[in-house]
């Protein structure tokens, strides 16, 4: 029996060393730049090394204030507020209806326990409840899997991240790690390689189709099969603009593509015709917080 609690103690120890062991520790990041994440070397490996990747980390300040905007618009509008983890997202997505919860209410715990039961159901609402310091941990850290235990580490991580870095770190790294085509990684990267010009010079329409191909550029970009992501672009700017758009994350991530808008032309000529615009200053109060 005693080697049977030993052998317990031993194995929880090790899964709690594996839960919260990532290497560099979060601190690491407040003043380096990852040389590559664990998603950059995963799509290397998938590619077999062959393809050189697009990747310069610039300042946030170097970012335009409109891509800003746009991708806490489209990933996560609760950003500056939770703690790592949207609480209200997932009750969104779990299903849980009633406005309010407390332990001393039977109706409540029972709402919750049925909310947990559809979980599995729901994973696919689960995983667009993710927020971008969730994301940010899986691209650092982590890998694409929907493993529970992997999901688990990574709300772990992000609460890591969440106490180690400033906001506003956390979202400069998201902004220059980010997935945003093939080989292609950052808001630097994508703004050169989709708009020939610096992120810092986006326009609000380049920047709503930046944050239009997330969370799947590779299938949805500027520069291939456009459908999807003109739809969210346009959803984006809408709501840049102050409209109040509700439509389920699920249904909004899982929208079909025309037809008739895939494109394949390497100078996406076409597309950039319609996206090119003068620069605009995004208003001071809409910039979000000011610097740590």
């Amino acid at each position: 029996m005693k080697r049977i609690f030993i052998g317990i103690g031993a194995a929880t120890a090790l899964f709690v060393l594996w839960l919260f062991a990532v290497w560099p520790p979060p601190l690491w990041y407040r003043s380096h730049w990852p040389a590559e994440t664990a998603f950059m070397a995963m799509r290397a490996h998938g590619q077999g090394g062959g393809h050189r990747a697009r990747y310069r980390p610039v300042p946030l300040d170097s970012i335009s204030p409109f891509l800003v905007q746009a991708v806490l618009i489209g990933e996560d509008n609760r950003f500056w507020t939770h703690p790592g983890i949207d609480f209200v997202e997932i009750r969104r997505a779990l299903g849980y209806r009633r406005p309010a919860f407390s332990w001393a209410s039977p109706r409540d715990i029972l709402e919750v326990t049925r909310s947990l039961g559809r979980a599995w159901g729901r994973r696919e609402a689960l995983r667009g409840a993710s927020t971008v310091t969730q994301q940010l941990a899986k691209n650092l850290y982590l890998s694409p899997s929907r493993n529970p235990l992997r999901k688990l580490k990574e709300a772990v991580t992000a609460f890591r991240l969440e106490g180690a870095l400033s906001k506003r770190r956390i979202l400069e790294l998201y902004l220059n790690v980010v997935e945003t085509g093939d080989e292609v990684w950052g808001a630097e990267a994508a703004s050169e390689r989709y708009f020939g010009r610096s992120a810092a010079t986006l326009t609000r329409v380049q920047a709503a189709a930046i944050a239009g191909s997330l969370p799947f550029p590779l299938a949805s970009n500027p520069s291939y099969r456009p459908g999807r992501m003109r739809w969210r672009q346009n959803l984006i700017l809408r709501r840049m603009q102050g409209e109040r758009i509700e439509i389920p994350k699920e249904e909004e991530e899982a929208r079909p593509e025309p037809a008739d808008s895939v494109m394949h032309t390497p100078g996406i000529d076409s597309l950039l015709d319609s996206l090119r615009a003068p620069v605009e200053t995004l208003p001071p109060e809409r910039q979000g917080p000011p610097a740590d």
